[in-house]
């Protein structure tokens, strides 16, 4: 009989794929899509606000992933339009794996190497971008943080497992 620490143990044969890669160059900054960057060990994307600023950065938050499968949720909750990962402000959308049961795992992105660390909340902002209840449509589906132990290439396409 498997154990709660099994169950939790996500399978090593699971993958995903990069579908996007967002970056922006200040925190209020208009995010951008991009095919291709360098994660940046302990800093954050080479692209993104973090990766320019070059220095080591002890957040959590060097990187965040939401769920593609996520999107048509959060739209559907807001009771809005089809939601543009852009407005959302995650570096890397991820298809076709449970980001939630990655917590705590090293997890291969491209020639990258991160951890997940733990849910990336909304912000206020998700009022403006999504309009009224965008806040509340996010709770539970804002994705995820992680910080980067192996730099690399990281490229839309790329497949993500885990390590």
């Amino acid at each position: 009989m498997k154990t709660m620490r099994d169950l939790m143990t996500p399978p090593a044969h699971i993958q995903g794929r990069v579908e996007t890669i967002i970056v922006r160059g200040a925190p209020r900054d208009r995010a951008r899509r991009i095919e291709q960057t360098t994660a940046l060990a302990g800093i954050g994307l080479a692209d993104d606000r973090l990766g320019q600023r070059g220095e080591a950065e002890l957040s959590t938050r060097q990187v965040t992933l939401i769920q593609l499968e996520h999107l048509p949720l959060i739209a559907a909750f807001a009771r809005s339009g089809p939601i543009d990962p852009v407005d959302l402000r995650r570096n890397l959308v991820i298809s076709g794996i449970n980001l939630l049961t990655l917590k705590n795992t090293k997890v291969r992105v491209g020639a990258a190497l991160i951890e997940i660390v733990g849910p990336c909340a909304p912000c206020s902002r998700m009022e403006e971008v999504i309009g009224p209840g965008g806040y509340a449509a996010m709770r539970g589906h804002g994705g995820m943080t992680a910080r980067i132990l192996e730099g690399g290439a990281i490229r839309v396409g790329d497949v993500v497992s885990v390590s």
